[in-house]
């Protein structure tokens, strides 16, 4: 018995490795041919050399959507594919009303951050309410919000200080690791330190809510149900919320409307909530907008201008309002619009400190002194002292966002070194003087969903020179009655939005000096050297990880000739010969991301709940907003191509396929053109030619194409073996009870309900199997 076990464990072992092996084979050897190929001098006749028919089609529709659906190549070809490409570039003439239908779900995203941060408090908001004891919303449910979040820090404020003195008993001791983690975590609130996308699910306490009062409240009919929550005192509330199981909480948002979902998802901390839908409503809008190409290019530039979620506790609610109002909205507008909206935005400015950046002979800075000798807080005193200038924007600005690090000067890489295109370029004494112009662009009350301002008293005075370039600056004269804090408060109301937490409006000055950056950006956004960067970034996503020199030179010339229109750049590379050579064709390794985003287009599936695809994305190495540093995830196939992402990735298609993906519904039937009790599952039948004719639908469904013959041999090979679905499910595994609380309630699906399993299992695992092949891998 013992024998046989280790028999089988092996046999799973090496069915493993097989198909590990064959994908490391295939996909590491055919990156650095491509590489080669496309970097050679190309001969005249091969400039010439297009691919053609069916072929374009599925090579447009690789780059330019985050993959092909079924039925979309004879979409394409029906409308012919120049029209397609331009329909395309203009969104706005595109229905997308099905995806908005989905996106009604998450009501909290087309807010703005005011309204947002107003009806769900962050963590800074409530401890303004709680050190100042101001009152609460005089909305109801906004008051119901609130005091359930306060009432849960309080009570876990009580229980970190009975903690703190039972660690301290015993006079002399060193603190213990509890004791100091008490004192770290004091000031938590619901949502602090959270990250959205990885899943944090509360311990279900073992305690009867009023004995069986909880199952009772759930019963009620959903209008009564909410308003009988909303209306618990915050103690109580509490201790509803804690005794609910997961199953419990879904069966409590059954029947809400989406604002009505949202508001419960709050109760478990308003944060998680916000990442939730965050997250969620980039997934759906990734798999279902028929505004593809806009959907591709807002990725594009959220990854240019990355933005990492986890900064701190305000980001994630400036981000829905960033990619919808800033990269979203400018997607396929002109770089200089985008460049100056990113500047401005509360996100970026807070992500990269420029919001704090103060100059160093600005009046905020002289009278520092003042403002901390009258600070009672020691933390502001502290900062207040400590308040300069910060580079951190301005580096990026130009190494990241513009120019591109190859035209820095230093030592190693002197001015003859650098690509005409640079010039003389950049030096650390530019990145200061690019910092200098842009202080006093900052928050309005950041934490209170403040947008861009300008302070002109944290504005450094005087001229800056910038690559060779005098900014004319000027001399700021404070008004009289500003004193010092340049701030007045007011603003009636009262409670945290009123003359309280978020009561204090800042004094904007004559705005003069906002015009010097202005013009740095301009100077960035329409040098030669920008263009030349902007277009390399783009052939690498849209062609190759070497994009042919006469390529990037000719996108270059577009961007300079449109001053910096993306339609106009993205038509010059569509109309480019390069961008249609066989070198071109399926040379793309796909990121993580667009290997899952794809799997689902493909599959067809329905996505009742994107929280699990959100989760699989962050298993692969690639969650949204997930990039801690300014420089955003790699375009090329060296960051990606290892053996265990490669057998992660086959788990994921695998679990996708058969229908383990908890709330994604595959239909392996309709794909292959069947319907109810036509299916003919594989296994039933002695034929084998059947197995392969399945196999081949499969393979044009999913892929548009033939496999090689390796990958169909292991295919028909490993189709019957359900040991290979059982090792994907062991190593790959995200199942309904993993699930964030958040998933449970904001979806209008039972994601926790057990998904059915597939109708016709071997085309399920003949699918998962084609989705984890090295075909499926490349674009």
């Amino acid at each position: 018995m013992r024998l046989r076990r280790e028999t089988t464990a092996v046999l799973v072992g090496s069915a493993r490795a097989l198909m590990a092996g064959v994908l490391c084979v295939l996909m590491v050897e055919q990156p650095m041919v491509a590489s080669a190929a496309v970097t050679k001098p190309a001969t005249a006749a091969a400039s010439t050399k297009e691919i053609q028919g069916e072929q374009r089609v599925l090579h447009a529709l690789n780059r330019f959507t985050f993959g092909p659906r079924p039925g979309d190549i004879a979409a394409v070809q029906a409308m012919g594919l120049k029209r397609w490409f331009e329909q395309q570039l203009n969104p706005a003439s595109i229905d997308d009303s099905a995806l908005e239908a989905r996106l009604e779900a998450f009501p909290a995203m087309r807010m703005s951050q005011v309204e947002m941060i107003k009806r769900y408090p962050s963590p800074q908001v409530l401890r303004q309410i709680i050190a100042k004891d101001l009152p609460l919303p005089s909305d109801p449910v906004e008051h119901a919000l609130y005091a359930d979040q306060i009432a849960f820090y309080k009570a876990q404020k009580a229980k970190q200080e009975e903690k703190k003195a039972d660690a301290a008993k015993g006079d002399g001791e060193m603190m213990s690791p509890e004791m100091a983690g008490a004192a770290k975590e004091k000031s938590a609130l619901p949502g602090d330190g959270v990250d959205p996308s990885v899943p944090a699910m509360a311990t279900h306490e073992e305690q009867f809510y009023s004995g069986l009062e909880a199952v009772k409240i759930i019963n009620l009919p959903p209008d009564e149900r909410i308003r009988r929550i909303l209306a618990m005192p915050p103690a109580e509330l509490v201790a509803f919320r804690r005794s609910l199981s997961q199953r419990e909480l879904a069966d409590a948002a059954e029947g809400l409307t989406p604002i009505e979902r949202e508001t419960l998802a709050a109760l478990q901390g308003s944060p998680r909530m916000i990442g939730a839908e965050l997250l969620a409503s980039r997934m759906l809008r990734d798999v279902y907008s028929e505004r593809q190409l806009e959907a591709v290019m807002t990725d594009f530039w959220l990854n240019h201008f990355n933005v990492y979620v986890r900064k701190n506790q305000n980001e994630p609610y400036m981000l829905p309002e960033y990619e919808r109002e800033v990269i979203r909205a400018r997607a396929l507008g002109k770089f200089e619009d985008l460049l100056v909206a990113t500047a401005k935005s509360p996100a970026m400015l807070m992500y990269l400190d420029n919001w704090q950046s103060i100059g160093p002979d600005s009046l905020a800075a002289r009278n520092a002194p003042k403002a901390a000798a009258f600070a009672q807080n020691p933390q502001v005193k502290a900062a207040l002292k400590d308040r300069g200038l910060n580079e951190n924007y301005a580096r990026e600005l130009m190494e990241l966002h513009t120019l591109g690090v190859q035209c820095e000067v230093s030592q190693d890489h002197p001015v003859s070194a650098l690509d005409p295109v640079c010039g003389r370029g950049y030096t650390q004494q530019d990145v200061t003087q690019v910092a200098k112009v842009l202080t006093g662009w900052t928050i309005d009350r950041p934490y209170c969903g403040g947008g861009f301002d300008f302070e002109e008293r944290r504005h450094e005075p005087g001229n800056k020179t910038v690559m060779g370039q005098v900014i004319q600056g000027s001399d700021y004269i404070e008004p009289r009655g500003m004193g010092f804090g340049g701030r007045r408060f007011g603003g009636g109301g009262g409670g945290a939005f009123g003359g309280g937490a978020c009561g204090a409006e800042t004094f904007h000055g004559n705005q003069a000096g906002m015009q010097e950056g202005l013009r740095v950006l301009h100077m960035l956004a329409t040098s030669p050297a920008t263009a030349k960067f902007i277009s390399t970034k783009l052939a690498v996503r849209f062609v190759s990880d070497a994009p042919p020199p006469a390529l990037v030179d000719r996108m270059s010339k577009a961007f300079l000739a449109s001053n910096g229109d993306i339609k106009t750049v993205l038509r010059a590379m569509f109309d480019s010969p390069e961008f249609w050579s066989p070198e071109a064709y399926r040379a793309k390794v796909k990121t993580p991301e667009e290997f899952v985003i794809s799997a689902v287009r493909a599959s067809g599936a329905d996505v009742k709940n994107a929280i699990p695809l959100v989760q699989a994305l962050d298993k692969l190495g690639m969650p949204f907003y997930g990039m801690q540093t300014p420089n955003g995830y790699s375009w090329t196939a060296e960051k990606w191509v290892n053996t265990g992402d490669l057998v992660n990735r086959m788990n994921f298609a695998l679990g996708l396929s058969s229908d383990r993906i908890p709330g994604v519904q595959t239909d392996w039937g309709r794909i292959l053109g069947q319907t109810g009790s036509a299916i003919q599952p594989v296994a039933l039948t002695a034929d084998s030619d059947a197995a392969a004719v399945k196999e081949e639908k499969l393979e044009f469904a999913l892929l548009g194409l033939k496999v090689s013959d390796r990958t169909r041999s292991t295919v028909l090979q490993q189709f019957q073996d359900q040991d290979i679905q059982l090792q994907a499910e062991k190593n790959f595994s995200i199942r309904p009870r993993d699930l964030e609380p958040m998933a449970q309630i904001l979806n209008p699906a039972r994601s926790g309900q057990q998904a059915r399993p597939p109708l016709d299992r071997e085309a399920a695992t003949m699918a998962g199997l084609l989705l984890g092949s090295p075909e499926f891998q490349r674009r």
